[in-house]
């Protein structure tokens, strides 16, 4: 039995004006104003650091923003991680109690959609116990991250799919604050181009899938991309008008998250 849900897409957004955005839809959806939604995004590059993070998971910040990095700390699970251009991030925000009994059975579900996702494209993906997010390879190797909230009952923050973006600022953090951590993309193992766009409505399908959602358009300035018989033109068609919106909604240039 599947239920109403609301997909928005959007272009780059800066992690300032998408956390702004996150926090005004977990408010109406904590009052029952829109239904479970769920955000897809690329970010500019940033790192982004969750409660359990520790200076020595990303050395001297100066250092990062001299580098012209931005960095946030945020309310999320988990350490520190890199989000940048080529990766899928999706900020889901939804009413924890219609899917599953809590925190734990949650980020299963999300891990079992990025492994399906992972599986059209040929990538076995997997669980490794007690770390949270989707890896891959006997040595594993981390492909997709998770670091989630729970604000009363409503969930927000998400994960973060590699699929062509560039790992190098990975080298400068200790990657969600597992020492030793490799971390790889879609790219670097298929060892050959991947349409963001493609991996991105796959992405989509996969949650309504997992979740029992049937997608709607946006409304409320936010526009929203309809599932059923999307190309990667017209997904593209659809992010571009998302940005505009949004622009103008949340202002490019405040905030991030």
């Amino acid at each position: 039995m599947s239920g109403p849900g609301l997909l928005l897409v959007y272009d780059r957004l800066d992690y300032a004006a998408a956390w702004d955005l996150q926090r005004r839809l977990v408010e109406e959806r904590v009052a029952g104003r829109r239904p479970d939604t769920l955000v897809l995004v690329e970010h500019e590059p940033v790192f982004t650091v969750g409660r359990s993070g520790q200076a020595a998971h990303w050395g001297e910040e100066q250092v990062l923003r001299e580098a012209g990095y931005s960095l946030y700390h945020v309310e999320r699970g988990g350490s520190v991680t890199y989000h940048g251009p080529g990766q899928i991030v999706g900020y889901p925000i939804l009413r924890l109690s219609r899917f599953c009994p809590g925190p734990k059975a949650y980020v299963r579900l999300l891990e079992d959609v990025l492994i399906r996702t992972l599986a059209d494209w040929g990538i076995a993906g997997q669980r490794v116990e007690r770390l949270p997010g989707v890896w891959v390879g006997e040595e594993p190797a981390k492909i997709a991250a998770l670091g989630v909230r729970i604000v009363k009952g409503v969930t927000m923050h998400g994960f973060a799919l590699n699929v062509t973006v560039d790992l190098a600022p990975f080298h400068r953090i200790v990657p969600c604050g597992i020492t030793g951590c490799r971390v790889t993309s879609m790219a670097a193992l298929l060892g050959t181009p991947v349409e963001v766009a493609m991996v991105r409505k796959r992405v989509a399908e996969k949650f309504a899938e997992v979740f029992g959602l049937d997608w709607t358009e946006g409304n409320e300035g936010c526009a929203a991309v309809p599932l059923t018989g999307l190309s990667g033109e017209a997904l593209e068609a659809g992010v571009a008008g998302g940005r505009e919106r949004l622009n103008s909604a949340v202002g490019m240039g405040s905030g991030g998250g």
